[in-house]
């Protein structure tokens, strides 16, 4: 995955030590034949499936990080309908040596047009499932589309931290 500009920057100065960064998970929707759908992507480092998500950057809104990883990675244009949830990751350590730790922003959002495709090296496979019918994926991920899916106006705040760190 490519590291943005500003982390490279700021590790510059501060090495490996701990960044506390935030980040957003985008639960796109859509409805679909037999109810409604999931917009996920096969990640190409790990192979995993995921929601898209992405690191917000500085002065960015999260929402218009959604909308914009959401577009850069799939190619489907969406519109953020709410803030599902806000979650704390684990801290990570990654293999070259990098800590971090992730403030997550789960956002709901509305398909609007485009259809699903790999748009980066990001991702290996892109596509729409059933919300009743996921592939296999980390316990932290369908937890966040849950409360996407549940979200009823409210936002959830769990307070324990993520099980499983993200991965990238």
């Amino acid at each position: 995955m490519p590291t943005p500009d500003f982390i490279l920057s700021l590790r510059a100065r501060v090495g490996h030590d701990p960044l506390w960064l935030c980040g957003v998970t985008a639960v796109v929707l859509r409805e679909g034949r037999a109810g409604p759908e999931v917009l996920l992507v096969r990640r190409s480092d790990t192979g995993e499936w995921t929601a898209v998500g992405g690191i917000v950057d500085p002065g960015e809104h999260p929402a218009a990080t959604a909308e914009r990883e959401v577009l850069e990675e799939t190619g489907v244009v969406c519109e953020v309908e709410g803030l599902a949830a806000v979650s704390v990751g684990p801290p990570t350590i990654y293999p070259n040596g990098d800590q971090v730790q992730f403030l997550t922003h789960t956002l709901r959002c509305r398909h609007l047009t485009g259809a699903a495709r790999v748009g980066d090296d990001e991702s290996v496979d892109v596509g729409w499932f059933p919300v009743d019918g996921l592939p296999e994926m980390r316990p932290f991920f369908v937890e966040r589309i849950r409360h996407a899916v549940e979200f009823d106006g409210r936002t959830r705040l769990p307070r324990e931290v993520d099980v499983d760190p993200p991965q990238g």
